[in-house]
C-alpha cells in the first residue's frame, strides 16, 4: 500500500511569490486560505487583504485556526483547505470503507476496462492465523480463471456485435465489455487504486474513521494516510485518534441485535426473489412535490399550498408537473422541489454493482457484509460460452475457504468472496436523485446489473408518484419519452 500527497490548494499570491523570490517552503499550505476566510466574518478588510496577512504570519495563521476550528467549533473552516491524494495497492474490499465518505471525490481503476493481473492484498488477519496458504491459492484460482473467461468471452462479443467489431475503433470497447464480465469471478483482495479530493475536515474524520475500523488493512491506510499529510496544515488536522465511539458503537449493536433474533429463535433470512423492495415512500409524493412548486413559485405559506393541491383535479395536476418538465432536456436535472420526496430501497446487489451504486452519493446507504447465503449472480455471457459450471465450482471452493478463514479470522473473511456474491443494502434517496440514478444506470450503456437494478427502482417508485416520476429513463430512452408524455391525442406535440 502507498498513500501519497498529490498536491492541495494554495493561495495564488502564494505560488507566485514563492516562483519570483523562493520564499520558504513553510508559506506552502492551504492553511493561510482557511485563516483569511475564517476572519471574513469579523473584520472589516477585503478578503485579498486577509488573504495578505494570513501568507505573511504561517504560525500566527495557524494559530488562529486552531481556536476557530477547535475553541470555537468552526469546523467548516477546515473545509477550504483541500488535498489530493494518490491511493495505491488497496483492497476493493477497503476501497468500499473509504468511499462511505460522501462529501469527498473519487476516481478508481475499473476492473470493466483494466484487464488486471494477479496483484492482491493478503491480510493481516489472514497471515496472523496461519491460513495465507489457503486464502492466496483459493485466489489464484480465481484469477486464472478470470484470464480463461476473458479469453472465452471476447470473441463470443465480437461476434454478437459484428456491426461495431467491423470498426477497430470500437475495438477498446468490446473488449470491455468482455472484461465486465469477466471478472464477476475476481476477489474483494484484487488490489485497485484510485485518486481522492478530500477537505481537512473529512480528512480528518476519514483518519480517525478508519483508525477505529476492526480491519488491518484500514488501519494501515489511516496511519499512512496521515503521514502524508499530517505536516501540510496541522492547524486544521487535530483529532485523529480512534475514539471508543467509533471503535465500540457498530459491535455493541450487532451483539444487541443478535440477542433480540436469538430470543426470536431466528436464524438467517434467505434472500426473496426479490431483489429490489421498495421499502417506503413519501405518502401522496406528487402532491407534495406539486405544493413545493407552488410554494417556490409564488409568495403563499407551504400550508396553503398543500390546501390549494387538495382541490386541483387529476388532470390540473398532470398539467402542473408537465409544465416543470416541458423544458427539460436530457442533460437537465429535474428542479429541486423533487428533493422533498423519499423512496427507501432494500437491494440485494452483487459486489460488481454495488461498486458503481455507492458512488451516487446523495442518498444515505447502509449495508450489511456479503453473505454467500443470498447466492451469486452469474453473468448470462458465461453461460453463453458454456462455462457457468466452472464458474460455480470455483464459487463453491471460495466459500469453503471462506466459511474457514470465518472461523479464525472472521473480520478478514470477506476479502475472498467474489464480485459475484451478493449483500444486502438499505438506500434512502429523494426523486431527484432517482432521475440521476435512471438516466445515468438505466442507459443501454449502463453496465447490465446495475441498468436491471435501476430499472426496476424506476418501475417501483412510479407506481408511488407517477406525476414525479413520468420522464425518470435512461439517456437513450429519454426523447421517446418525452415526446410520448408532451404528445396530445392526435400525437402532435
Amino acid at each position: 500500500m502507498k498513500i501519497i500527497l498529490a498536491g492541495y490548494n494554495l493561495d495564488f499570491e502564494t505560488i507566485r511569490e514563492f516562483q519570483e523570490l523562493k520564499l520558504e517552503a513553510k508559506n506552502l499550505t492551504p492553511e493561510t486560505i482557511s485563516a483569511a476566510y475564517a476572519r471574513i466574518s469579523r473584520s472589516p478588510r477585503s478578503v485579498d487583504e486577509l488573504r495578505a496577512l494570513a501568507r505573511q504570519e504561517v504560525e500566527k495563521a495557524r494559530q488562529s485556526n486552531r481556536n476557530i476550528v477547535f475553541e470555537m467549533g468552526h469546523s467548516s473552516i477546515a473545509e477550504h483547505a483541500v488535498f489530493n491524494i494518490d491511493i495505491i495497492g488497496v483492497s476493493r474490499l477497503l476501497v468500499e470503507e473509504i468511499e462511505k465518505f460522501r462529501l469527498c471525490s473519487y476516481t478508481e481503476k475499473s476492473q470493466r476496462y483494466v484487464l488486471l493481473k494477479d496483484d492482491f492484498v493478503i491480510p493481516g488477519e489472514i497471515k496472523e492465523a496461519g491460513l495465507e496458504d489457503k486464502f492466496v491459492n483459493a485466489i489464484r484460482e480465481q484469477n486464472q480463471f478470470y484470464h480463461e473467461l476473458y479469453e472465452k468471452l471476447k470473441p463470443l462479443i465480437f461476434d454478437k456485435h459484428r456491426d461495431l467489431a467491423a470498426d477497430p475503433m470500437n475495438r477498446s470497447m468490446l473488449e470491455g465489455w468482455a472484461k465486465e464480465d469477466a471478472r464477476y469471478i475476481l476477489s474483494l483482495a484484487m488490489e485497485t487504486q484510485l485518486g481522492m479530493t478530500i477537505n481537512a475536515r473529512n480528512l480528518e474524520l476519514m483518519l480517525r474513521r478508519l483508525a477505529a475500523h476492526p480491519l488491518a488493512e484500514a488501519q494501515e491506510y489511516s496511519l499512512k494516510l496521515y503521514d502524508a499529510t499530517k505536516g501540510v496544515a496541522p492547524s486544521l488536522i487535530r483529532y485523529t485518534e480512534a475514539t471508543d465511539y467509533d471503535r465500540l458503537t457498530r459491535q455493541a449493536l450487532k451483539e444487541d441485535v443478535k440477542a433480540l433474533d436469538g430470543k426470536k429463535g431466528q436464524g438467517k433470512t434467505p434472500a426473496s426473489g426479490k431483489t429490489v423492495c421498495l421499502i417506503q415512500a413519501t405518502p401522496a409524493a406528487d402532491d407534495r412535490v406539486i405544493a413545493s412548486l407552488i410554494h417556490s413559485s409564488s409568495s403563499l405559506p407551504m400550508s396553503q399550498c398543500l390546501q390549494i393541491v387538495s382541490s386541483m383535479d387529476k388532470r390540473m395536476k398532470q398539467n402542473l408537473i408537465k409544465t416543470a418538465f416541458k423544458h427539460m432536456k436530457v442533460h437537465d436535472p429535474v428542479l429541486r422541489e423533487l428533493e422533498n420526496v423519499d423512496l427507501h430501497f432494500e437491494l440485494i446487489t452483487s459486489a460488481s454493482c454495488f461498486a458503481q451504486m455507492k458512488r451516487h452519493r446523495m442518498a444515505t446507504i447502509t449495508g450489511q457484509e456479503y453473505d454467500p447465503s443470498l447466492g451469486v449472480i452469474i453473468p448470462p455471457s458465461i453461460r453463453e460460452i458454456g462455462l457457468d459450471k466452472p464458474f460455480r465450482q470455483i464459487i463453491s471452493k471460495t466459500e469453503k475457504a471462506y466459511e474457514q478463514i470465518k472461523l479464525e479470522a472472521p473480520a478478514a473473511a470477506g476479502y475472498i468472496l467474489t464480485n459475484a456474491h451478493r449483500k444486502r443494502i438499505s438506500m434512502k434517496i429523494n426523486a431527484r436523485e432517482l432521475y440521476h440514478i435512471a438516466r445515468l444506470r438505466g442507459d443501454r450503456h449502463a453496465q447490465w446489473d446495475i441498468r436491471e437494478t435501476a430499472e426496476q427502482m424506476v418501475k417501483h417508485g412510479r407506481k408511488t408518484m407517477p406525476l414525479t416520476l413520468m420522464l425518470a429513463t435512461g439517456k437513450d430512452s429519454f426523447t421517446f419519452l418525452y415526446n410520448k408524455v408532451f404528445a396530445d391525442k392526435t400525437g402532435n406535440r
